[in-house]
């Protein structure tokens, strides 16, 4: 039986599951009808966003077939999940017995315009903070096996991001400025280098330090093959996200600092040569500076940052080797020559300023929809969910208010949605969300079942209504509060067609909703550069945190999905060139647990190796 109501069916012609073997994957243009490029563009940006859209293109999954990836998972050649530094100095962090802190915010209070007064900087809040975002959160044994699980989600458990931290003097941590890698294993920090000490106090605001991020290809490529390098973009944007939500829970304030260039982050993290395959490639730089300060406006030299890491860095006596990972590899060429193609230039911008005043609270439309849960209990009992149970709903004002901390720009006093300006968005520093939703609701109370957009730049919905299906009703559904830009496109039962667009995999349907990344695409590319390919994929893994941490905080659970049919979702909507592409899946609702695994703590944690 055709699991669309009629009406869906008759009036619009959705491609549906009987009749997805009917449908071919569209293949998109890398040109189609873009707007007049903006972005200056010489011969190597064209070959740089060639590259781009021949990745996209090539790793895109279709109902005739997948994306390449290795035919079985080589066991004996499993990536370790932990870099290690090998003979550098070893700084244990703090760990909270109780896995919360007593002081630690109502999770509901969290998105409020008015943080609690900045903590100092000390080796408490530092544990504290990483504690809260890139720590383990437990071990996972069932039978003779053992794995670790972490407050940041990754795709397949596999965790290609490390994170670095660089930092003036810390009480009771260091006497000078160092840069050390986080050892998440061990919640430690391996000390890589002693700095200049004048570096923090010439360029950035008293008790601030910054954070690097990195990613390693191999980790997902082993399982994943020529897709992972979106994966791993995820994952960027999910730490992101979990930093940024650890800052704020401390009354701290997190950027990220997008002005210097890959080659000057590689050197600012001490990132090592290892064997290309192995290799950390510099993802972003984050600043951490306490909320208030003495100067409201922040200011930004890029150029003299630069020149202080060129001159002042590569002469540094930098410790430990990094570990091994695997014996043996396989190469997916396509990843490394896309990742070099993304790779940001120096100076595009030589200056910038960070205003906190702008910054705003989220809109609260049901406070009541949250348990009585902390910021820390809340962060670290994050799950993903392996099935859903297929008979849980949520009440419409829940989805509602889950709905509401998407929105980048929080509380707008009736101002259309665009800025990111909200937490944890304002942490990125493109001004204007790029990225919308796609929303198949199957078990939400008060609404219809049915297909739903959520527009987070209301400046696209023009745009969006053009590129999507004329036949949409583009209808606001009832109870909706005002400032939400949530609108019904078509009603009737979703489920399977969810189901079969996230690669037949039931807990798309089975949940109280799921949804598509639908990312302003080719066009954001031609306008700033090949570089904001990655920042898209980060874009949707920050917005896939905060879903996370809102169905966590309401008693239900969520994953995310990266394995979805890319162009028939784009044929469900109407979308006919790279204007616009899903570039994330997702699903929230009630989790089915598998009682033969059993949960350990996540510190000490197992006395045998992993």
């Amino acid at each position: 039986m055709n699991p669309i109501s009629s009406r869906l069916n008759s009036s619009y012609r959705l491609p549906i599951p009987h009749t997805f073997s009917l449908i071919s994957a569209m293949s998109f243009s890398s040109s189609g009808s873009p707007k007049a490029p903006t972005f200056k563009e010489d011969e190597e940006e064209e070959d740089n966003l060639r590259q781009v859209l021949k990745y996209h293109k090539q790793t895109k999954h279709s109902f005739t077939g997948y994306a390449r990836g290795p035919r079985g998972l080589d066991w004996a050649n499993q990536p370790n999940p932990f870099r290690r530094y090998l003979s550098s100095p070893l700084l244990p962090l703090q760990h909270s017995s109780s896995g919360h802190h007593h002081d630690s915010l109502l999770y509901s209070s969290l998105f409020d315009s008015s943080l609690s007064p900045p903590k100092p900087i000390s080796l408490s809040t530092i544990s504290r903070l990483l504690y809260h975002s890139l720590a383990l959160s437990a071990w996972k044994t069932a039978g003779t096996s053992t794995w670790p699980l972490r407050v940041n989600p990754s795709s397949g458990n596999l965790h290609p991001t490390e994170a670095y931290l660089i930092s003036p003097p810390i009480p009771s941590l260091s006497e000078t400025s160092f840069v050390a890698h986080y050892a998440p294993k061990e919640h430690s920090l391996e000390v890589r280098a002693h700095i200049p000490p004048t570096f923090f106090p010439n360029f950035f605001p008293e008790n601030s330090f910054l954070i690097g991020v990195s990613s390693i290809f191999w980790r997902e490529a082993w399982k994943y093959g020529e897709r992972a390098f979106r994966y791993c973009n995820h994952d960027v944007g999910h730490a992101i996200a979990a930093l940024s939500v650890a800052t704020g829970e401390l009354g701290w304030e997190l950027k990220l600092l997008d002005g210097l260039g890959s080659d000057d982050l590689k050197v600012l993290m001490g990132l090592p040569e290892s064997p290309e395959i192995e290799s950390e490639h510099p993802d972003c730089l984050l600043l951490v500076f306490p909320k208030g300060g003495a100067s409201d406006v922040i200011n930004i030299d890029y150029k003299g940052i630069s020149s202080a890491i060129r001159e002042e860095f590569n002469t540094l006596e930098w410790k430990g080797s990094p570990n091994v990972l695997s014996k043996e590899h396989l190469c997916w060429d396509i990843i490394y020559k896309t990742a070099e193609a993304v790779k940001k230039p120096s100076l595009i911008s030589t200056s910038s300023s960070i205003d906190p005043s702008c910054f705003r609270g989220s809109c609260v439309f049901s406070r009541s929809s949250y348990k009585e849960l902390t910021v820390s209990q809340v962060v670290r009992m994050r799950r993903s969910a392996v099935d859903m149970d297929g008979v849980t709903f949520i009440d419409k004002s829940v989805f509602y208010q889950m709905l509401m901390h998407c929105l980048p720009s929080g509380s707008t006093n009736g101002e259309p949605q665009r800025e990111q300006l909200a937490l944890p968005f304002r942490a990125l520093p493109w001004d204007c969300a790029e990225v919308h939703l796609a929303l198949f609701v199957h078990r939400v109370s008060g609404l219809p079942k049915g297909l739903y957009f959520l527009v987070r730049n209301e400046d696209h919905l023009g745009d969006l209504k053009r590129a999507m299906r004329s036949e949409f009703e583009w209808r606001r559904p009832d109870g909706c509060p005002d400032d939400l830009p949530l609108y019904m496109l078509a009603e009737g039962d979703c489920q399977r067609m969810a189901k079969g667009l996230s690669c037949h995999q039931d807990i798309a349907g089975d949940g109280c909703f799921s949804l598509g990344m639908v990312a302003r695409f080719e066009p954001v590319m031609r306008e700033k550069g090949s570089w904001m390919y990655p920042r898209l994929f980060w874009e949707t893994g920050v917005v896939g945190q905060v879903l996370y941490l809102e169905a966590h905080a309401m008693g239900i659970s969520a994953t995310g999905i990266g394995c979805y049919f890319d162009d028939p979702v784009h044929e469900v909507l109407g979308i006919k060139d790279s204007s616009f592409q899903s570039l994330y899946h997702f699903t929230v609702g009630g989790p089915v647990l598998d009682k033969r695994i059993m949960t350990l703590p996540a510190y000490p944690g197992p006395t045998s190796d992993v």
